[in-house]
């Protein structure tokens, strides 16, 4: 059965929160002789997206100057870019994210397949609209040029936001299984373009009946009949679009644990997914990453991270005592 996830974030709003005193606050951190780093850290991982944007505009009106502009200059490395994407709000952060794996020196493909394959439609047609106000340019047009093939193919369909909500029919269930079944055999262009478009359009409700149908016609697991079939950026998006509809939290949690353990700390998808996921879905992703790992996240970050960096991270995690 479909169970919506009772979700929660780390990073709630501040209670008595006072915008003025926090960008006095701040003003004195950034313009002292010595940047001080932990009073930005204790006011910024503190409050939540909104409250910082109100910060943002208190220290303009106090200062004449531009809160990112400033932490930019002042700041560095990965402590920067911690610093800097709080200030984001979620849309432009993630259109943030999308133009600098698609513009960058080589294409990002996992930061596209991270924020294609798990957000709403809500989400992407708020992230497009920031895409085009950031950068003068079109998001969809941008996949076009930057990618290819059946990669590129599914990526456009993602970017439409165009996913069905809340409907579910099972009697084409079975039907759309058979459809993946067999895409999963013939592997034709054609195949591959049947199978995308079930899992860019179909309800996460529709596809989670879909996939118990394939599981009893084909014996397999879903995931397991992608992995073998295809290879590539495409089979690693079909994949995560299956993981996403089942369990967004565990998909977060698995990304997390390969960025830590297997890219010696990718820390550009590390600070992404911390940041993007803090007042969402965070606390689960926490809880998952612990049950499947066996340690916490907390201390994965610790071990790997250090400084202001490290501190910054695990604020933003929010660790429990026995992760320490």
């Amino acid at each position: 059965c479909f169970f919506p996830l009772q979700t929660q974030g780390t990073i709630l709003p501040a209670p008595n929160f006072n915008p003025i005193m926090d960008a006095q606050l701040l003003g004195g951190a950034l313009q002292g002789i010595s940047c001080e780093k932990d009073v930005l850290i204790d006011i910024l991982t503190q409050r939540c997206n909104s409250q910082r944007l109100m910060i943002a505009e208190a220290y303009r009106d106090m200062y004449g100057r531009d809160l990112i502009t400033d932490l930019k200059e002042n700041l560095s490395h990965h402590f920067k870019e911690v610093m800097v994407g709080l200030m984001y709000p979620p849309a432009s952060y993630d259109a943030h994210e999308l133009w600098h794996a698609l513009k960058g020196v080589d294409t990002e493909e996992n930061c596209l397949i991270d924020i294609l394959a798990s957000r709403s439609n809500m989400e992407i047609f708020q992230m497009k609209e920031a895409y085009l106000m950031q950068y003068n340019t079109d998001l969809q047009q941008d996949i076009d040029c930057e990618t290819s093939g059946h990669f590129r193919d599914t990526l456009m369909n993602l970017a439409q936001g165009i996913r069905m909500e809340g409907y579910a029919d099972p009697s084409t269930a079975a039907q759309d299984a058979m459809i993946l079944w067999e895409a999963c055999q013939q592997k034709t262009g054609e195949h591959k373009n049947m199978m995308q478009m079930i899992l860019c359009n179909r309800s996460h409700q529709q596809l989670w009946m879909v996939f118990q149908e394939f599981q009893s016609i084909s014996g397999q697991d879903i995931v397991d009949a992608i992995n073998e079939c295809y290879d590539g950026y495409f089979q690693e998006l079909l994949v995560a679009i299956v993981l996403c509809t089942r369990d967004k939290p565990s998909y977060f949690a698995y990304r997390l644990y390969n960025a830590i353990h297997d890219f010696g700390f990718h820390n550009k998808t590390v600070i992404r997914i911390l940041i993007s996921r803090s007042e969402i879905d965070l606390m689960n992703i926490r809880q998952r990453y612990k049950e499947r790992y066996g340690k916490s996240l907390f201390h994965d970050i610790k071990h790997f991270a250090s400084g202001h960096y490290e501190s910054a991270l695990l604020a933003i995690c929010a660790g429990d005592i026995e992760d320490y």
